[in-house]
């Protein structure tokens, strides 16, 4: 049995060591930021309100109109269609291949208040809009306050 001198700065930057790699592994590294985008196969949307209705959009490049399906059932918005790859290279020396082809999807759960019924879609430039109206009474009523002069 050997007797071992404690030398606590060494066991110090052990310390830090690992708290940099926790912290590095839990939120700084590229291949863990995967939570932050969607899905596989999902499509990324940008969802604002505006003082008359609620507005989706979505870029989508390379897709024809025709090919992309929007339905809303009860509260439930969903967007989908499918990408398809203009030629079949048969070359196998790719240096780099990330443009997706097939099959994407995404359903968004909407708020209340907004009448799905006058939605209306718009496609330009391989960018979709969805603007969906607010119901009257969703909209916020604005009181003004009188005040009564002392005589």
């Amino acid at each position: 049995m050997s007797i071992v001198r404690w030398e606590p700065f060494r066991d110090m930057m052990t310390l830090r060591e690992a708290m940099d790699r926790l912290f590095e592994e839990s939120f700084v590294s590229p291949r863990r930021r995967e939570w932050l985008a969607p899905a596989e196969g999902a499509l990324a949307l940008d969802v604002y309100e505006t003082e008359d209705s609620l507005v989706v959009k979505s870029s989508i490049p390379g897709v024809n109109p025709e090919d992309v399906d929007i339905s809303i059932k009860g509260n439930i918005l969903s967007i989908s269609g499918e990408t398809k790859e203009e030629e079949e290279v048969k070359e196998e020396n790719y240096v780099r291949r990330e443009r997706r082809y097939g099959t994407f999807s995404r359903s968004l759960a909407l708020p209340d208040g907004i009448d799905t019924d006058k939605a209306a879609a718009e496609f330009e430039d391989g960018v979709l809009k969805l603007t969906i109206p607010k119901v009257p009474e969703a909209k916020p009523k604005i009181i003004t306050i009188k005040s009564k002069e002392k005589k």
